[in-house]
């Protein structure tokens, strides 16, 4: 092949420069990422956060250039007091767009079961939450709103088989 060296071997500052253009014209993700935690009896911890209608998986929205993994680190500190390092990866959800919100990803990590003392030290920190409970799987698919269970279940399942499952609107592609 005969001609000019490529752009990134020629010229590597414009290289960089076309580079920053197209990421600064990319379309950009929200990112949320939330802990399936559960105590001794294997139930689930949902938080009742104040700025939304019904409950939810601890966890939340990632800042820019945070590792979703970080992203339930920091929340759970935050929030609830809980120095957790995230488990492996349960599900991935692709959310379309809806309302007033642009396309998301949604990530569920495993959370652990919480030893005693963790379960002891719980509390509320920031006032982003009304409260915290540990529910029955039953009492969490009535609690939770229909989409985030769908959710919530595909990654069960997943803990269950040691498979991350990848979603679209809740629904698994697998």
């Amino acid at each position: 092949m005969t001609g000019d060296a490529p752009l990134y071997e020629r010229d590597p500052d414009a290289w960089q420069a076309q580079l920053a253009e197209g990421n600064a014209t990319q379309p950009r993700k929200r990112v949320g990422a939330d802990a399936l935690i559960r105590d001794g009896q294997g139930r689930i911890l949902l938080v009742d956060p104040k700025y939304k209608p019904d409950c939810d998986l601890p966890g939340g929205m990632s800042e820019a250039n945070e590792p979703p993994a970080e992203t339930v680190r920091r929340e759970l500190k935050e929030e609830l007091g809980l120095d957790l390092h995230a488990g492996g990866l349960l599900c991935l959800d692709w959310v379309s767009p809806h309302g007033p919100w642009d396309d998301s990803l949604m990530f569920i990590f495993d959370g652990g079961t919480l030893t005693d003392d963790q379960l002891a030290n719980l509390k509320l920190l920031d006032g982003e939450l009304h409260a915290y409970e540990f529910c029955s799987w039953q009492d969490a698919a009535a609690r939770l709103r229909p989409y985030v269970w769908q959710r919530v279940s595909e990654a069960l399942h997943a803990l269950e088989t040691g498979e991350p499952r990848y979603l679209e609107n809740g629904h698994s592609r697998q």
